[in-house]
């Protein structure tokens, strides 16, 4: 649950993915199993069988049950901590997701056994994706139905990858809004347009999951080294998306007609357009974050032990 609680914060924050909290606290392959197993016809085989109880083993029931309750929990605190937290102590927030993430990226470089060319290519590509990635100038988006769908496959696909969030995604696509404002308005103001966007977003979305997860899943199997490589790539080149200190290039207006952020620059504390650096207190934080991971990694360490 508490798992699924971070995970669910993490969904909240721009630029930071549920994925990366699972692949860090270790259930990301039993994760991607699971999504594996249930968009699969193996429980209906499982139920046939053994009944109810076959069915919920066969989905990892009460780990699914657990990690969804935590999640939940953790979007709804989120929404209200997370986002008051990110417009009124922006600089200290990141600092300590920069630090949890670059210790994370240590912890899970450590169980590569053996590093070679293979694997370190890997990462490398990994790290500059990433990078590529969090410094892209978001495109204009297509309304189209076959883009939604697409664009759905798509942003599902990313919130399984550490280090990328899909709803960053979709504004690279420039489908952010779009999506966001047809959610929004079947909710406020029922229309069939709406349910339709909706629905065919939602179709992308369950195709994604089923299609990359057993993907992910299957390399885990085959290639375990080399997925942890490029995906241990992927968490460092991601940092920059998490660097606290930025400058703003441009502004949008998002679906609630407030302006926000579109294009930013991360730059040094001590930069001109920083006004407050908040300099000990962010690094203080980097430390702290840092350090969680260190005791995650103890008690994982315990646990197993035992």
């Amino acid at each position: 649950m508490l798992r699924g609680f971070a995970m669910g914060i993490a969904e909240v924050i721009p630029g930071v993915s549920g994925g990366t909290i699972a692949f860090i606290s270790g259930i990301y392959t039993q994760l991607l199993d699971a999504i594996k197993a249930i968009l699969s016809f193996e429980p209906i085989t499982a139920f046939k069988k053994d009944g109810w109880k076959g069915l919920w083993v066969k989905i990892d029931g009460d780990f699914m049950l657990y990690l969804i309750l935590g999640m939940v929990g953790g979007l709804v605190i989120g929404i209200f901590a997370i986002t008051h937290l990110m417009e009124s102590y922006p600089i200290p927030l990141w600092a300590f997701f920069f630090g949890l993430i670059l210790a994370s990226t240590w912890f899970i470089a450590k169980q590569i056994p053996v590093w070679n060319v293979p694997t370190m290519i890997l990462f490398t590509v990994g790290a500059v994706l990433a990078y590529f990635y969090t410094v892209v100038s978001p495109t204009n988006g297509n309304e189209a139905l076959w883009f939604v769908f697409i664009s759905g496959t798509i942003a599902i696909s990313a919130l399984l990858l550490p280090g990328i969030s899909g709803s960053f995604i979709l504004l690279l696509l420039g489908m952010y809004a779009f999506v966001v404002g047809s959610v929004k308005n079947l909710l406020t103001d029922f229309n069939i347009g709406y349910l339709l966007v909706v629905g065919v977003f939602a179709a992308g979305c369950l195709l994604g999951l089923a299609t990359f997860s057993r993907f992910l899943s299957w390399l885990f199997k085959i290639y375990p080294n080399q997925t942890l490589a490029i995906l241990t790539g992927f968490m460092l080149g991601s940092l920059n998306k998490v660097w606290p200190w930025k400058i703003i290039l441009s502004w949008r207006v998002n679906s609630q007609g407030e302006e926000i952020p579109f294009l930013e620059k991360s730059v040094s504390p001590f930069h001109s357009g920083i006004d407050n650096p908040q300099f000990l207190l962010a690094l203080f934080l980097m430390v702290l974050g840092a350090s969680l991971m260190f005791i995650f990694d103890r008690l994982e360490l315990k646990r197993v032990q035992k």
